[in-house]
């Protein structure tokens, strides 16, 4: 049994020792051995193909002999039109990008019994480690992968457009070699009209706005057998990864759409109106830039005059009170090639979500409409008038102001006395007891570029719908006191009740009031009888000492000018 186990172990000693000292086995043909396959080959080389890859050399010992690393580029070669030597133009073919390779030749598919000078000996078996980085066919186009379409479109780009996308530029294997979002500055151009390399200027037709596409090109269509000198080799396959974000042609004038127009639509703004509205504003792509909705403040200006941009000018031209519109401006008409700096970018298409909430003109007087008018109408209220009134007030777009209902009792005015803005006082002009009136006042007859604080916005046309409940008529024009009767010879006396020779100031109160008691006389109404009296008092008191004599005394018809007196 011993002896057996020697015997063995020496038999196994034997084998090894003519294994290791074997001549080796002639290869017939190329041996591959995949050393890293990509998870996603969407092209594999074929005869007839350009290549680009990086190579290792060495001989089955390991020597290495050559390597496109230590030259700093890739080899570049067609593949199956005999440019290789016959092992390699095999073993390309079939191989993915950034596919690894370990390559073994045989001598006869390699350099044979010539070798290569002094670099490859005779009958030499070469080993190649190989990695592909690119392929393209002289027959290729532009690819075109569209991973993501908006659900709207609108529009497609087209030759001579001028569109603004972002991009992210990688080679084949995906080495990044240029990026827009890096510079944080989208990538601006007229398409179609050479302004590009010929293979973006073909993937960008047909682009939606918000879609993102890849597109891929051969060196013909990119930068070709020299590449771009700097981050780009010669004939380098690019991949751009495009989201367009922006187009619009200079030929473009502004589009209106989304209308929302009101049912009843009396008016609709011209040139030199003066506008409210809200808006809301982005760019094409849905980037928000401004609302007015966020400063709570419409935001105000006169149309057709060049006070906005002019796209937004000719935008709000014959829009109605109430009407909603989507307004897209192209940049020519809106912020140009410069833009505003932070928000809008340059050569931006604007899109303003407006909101119309009131116009008027300069030249606009208050807009009266009866709308109930009873069958008699003896008197009618006139300035001077004291008048008492309803009324419910609210701006155009419908919003309400204020309501004297809410008070539960009328509001109480002296036409002409300026206690109302002028509008009302227009308003109410004529107006028979009963009767009802709708009334539109412009804001320069109204509470003109101020507005009142926290009720009625600066620049606002009022609504009014008012109804006279009582009128009292009135004294004549410059008359806040007039007689019933004839005067009384004996005026100074009777107001003189102690017969001192001079009226005090209470005894000339009394004495007016007591004629407004008896139906002699009357007090303009509407105001405060006792600072009537007293300016009365003042200007028969002609030294201003607090009391009046009979020197003094005046009546009205006396007076070379018009007072406040007797």
């Amino acid at each position: 049994f011993k002896f057996n186990r020697m015997l063995m172990l020496y038999l196994s000693v034997l084998v090894a020792f003519a294994a290791c000292n074997a001549p080796p086995v002639p290869l017939d043909d190329i041996l591959i051995e995949k050393t890293f396959v990509p998870e996603q080959c969407v092209r594999a080389v074929k005869v007839g193909d350009y290549v680009r890859y990086h190579y290792n050399g060495m001989f089955p010992d390991g020597k290495k002999f050559d390597s496109s690393y230590d030259r700093g580029s890739t080899y570049n070669v067609f593949v199956g039109k005999k440019q290789l030597i016959q092992g390699m133009d095999k073993a390309l073919v079939g191989m993915c990008i950034n596919e690894r390779r370990l390559v073994k030749i045989p001598p006869h598919l390699a350099y044979g019994k010539q070798g290569y000078g002094d670099i490859i000996p005779p009958d030499s078996i070469l080993h190649f480690d190989v990695l592909l980085l690119d392929v393209w066919n002289p027959e290729d186009g532009v690819q075109i992968n569209t991973y993501h379409t908006p659900s709207t479109c609108s529009r497609k780009v087209e030759v001579s457009d001028y569109v603004r996308y972002h991009y992210n530029g990688t080679l084949l294997d995906g080495t990044l070699f240029d990026s827009s979002h890096t510079r944080m500055r989208t990538y601006d151009t007229y398409v179609g009209i050479g302004w590009l390399i010929a293979g973006m200027d073909q993937g960008l037709l047909g682009m939606c706005v918000g879609e993102r596409r890849i597109i891929t090109m051969p060196p013909s269509l990119g930068y070709g057998e020299n590449g771009d000198g700097s981050d780009i080799p010669g004939q380098a396959s690019l991949v751009f990864d495009v989201i367009l974000l922006d187009l619009h042609n200079p030929r473009d004038g502004i589009t209106v759409t989304n209308q929302k127009v009101p049912e009843s639509c009396t008016r609709k703004s011209i040139a030199g109106d003066f506008v409210r509205y809200h808006y809301n504003g982005s760019l094409l792509d849905g980037t928000f830039f401004d609302s007015s909705y966020s400063r709570n403040r419409t935001y105000d200006t006169y149309v057709g005059r060049g006070y906005v941009i002019a796209g937004m000018d000719e935008g709000l031209i014959g829009v109605c009170v109430g009407e909603r519109r989507t307004i897209t401006i192209p940049p020519h008409l809106a912020y140009g090639e410069e833009g505003t700096g932070t928000k809008i970018p340059g050569s931006a298409v604007l899109v303003f979500d407006v909101h119309i909430i009131d116009f008027h003109n300069p030249s606009d007087n208050t807009q009266i409409t009866v709308t109930y008018k009873p069958e008699t109408c003896d008197k009618q209220a006139k300035k001077g008038d004291f008048v008492k009134y309803h009324y419910n007030a609210s701006l155009m777009d419908g919003t309400d102001i204020d309501s004297t209902h809410n008070y539960g009792k009328t509001y109480d005015i002296v036409l002409g006395a300026n206690q109302v803005v002028p509008g009302m006082e227009d308003g109410l002009m004529n107006m028979c007891v009963g009767e009802k009136r709708h009334v539109v006042i412009p804001p320069h007859l109204g509470y003109g570029e101020r507005g009142v604080t926290d009720e009625v916005p600066g620049s606002a046309v009022l609504v009014f719908d008012i109804e006279l409940i009582d009128m009292e008529e009135g004294l004549p024009e410059g008359y806040m006191f007039i007689w019933n009767d004839d005067v009384s010879p004996d005026l100074f006396s009777e107001m003189d009740k102690n017969d001192d020779k001079q009226v005090e100031p209470s005894e000339f109160t009394d004495y007016i009031l007591r004629q407004v008691n008896d139906g002699k006389g009357r007090l303009a109404p509407g105001f405060d009888p006792y600072r009537i009296i007293d300016n009365m008092f003042s200007n028969q008191d002609r030294n201003g000492d607090g009391k009046i004599t009979e020197a003094e005394f005046k009546l009205k018809a006396d007076e070379a000018a018009a007072h406040d007196e007797l």
